[in-house]
Parts: C-alpha cells; sequence; structure tokens
C-alpha cells in the first residue's frame, strides 16, 4: 500500500483538467521506498516517503 509508516501519508484526490476545463477524477500517490532502518539495534524494513527520509538524514547528521 502506498503509505508512510512513520508520518502516516497515504494518497490523497484531486482532478486531472484537460484543455476544455473538463474535471475528472485522479489520486495523487505519496513518494515511498522501502528502507532499513536500525532502532534499538534491530535492523526492519519500513516503507518511507522521501520527505521522511530526508528528515531522518537531517537528524542523523
Amino acid at each position: 500500500m502506498a503509505a508512510c509508516q512513520l508520518c502516516g501519508k497515504s494518497k490523497s484526490f484531486g482532478h486531472n483538467v484537460s484543455f476544455s476545463k473538463r474535471r475528472t477524477n485522479r489520486d495523487y500517490k505519496p513518494n515511498v521506498h522501502k528502507k532499513r532502518l536500525v532502532i534499538d539495534g534491530v535492523a526492519i524494513r519500513v516503507t518511507v516517503c522521501t520527505r521522511c527520509m530526508r528528515s531522518l538524514g537531517k537528524s542523523a547528521a
């Protein structure tokens, strides 16, 4: 499922807008990746959005 396990970001809804301004429904999925994080010495695989990956990188530095 396209959802971040850290922040809970999941798909949201909007519209495709054509040249004639006709609106049809579409969904926006977050950019998620599977990453291995070490938490308390145990490596676990987590589905994380790129915004959280960026924040994790900043907190580690």
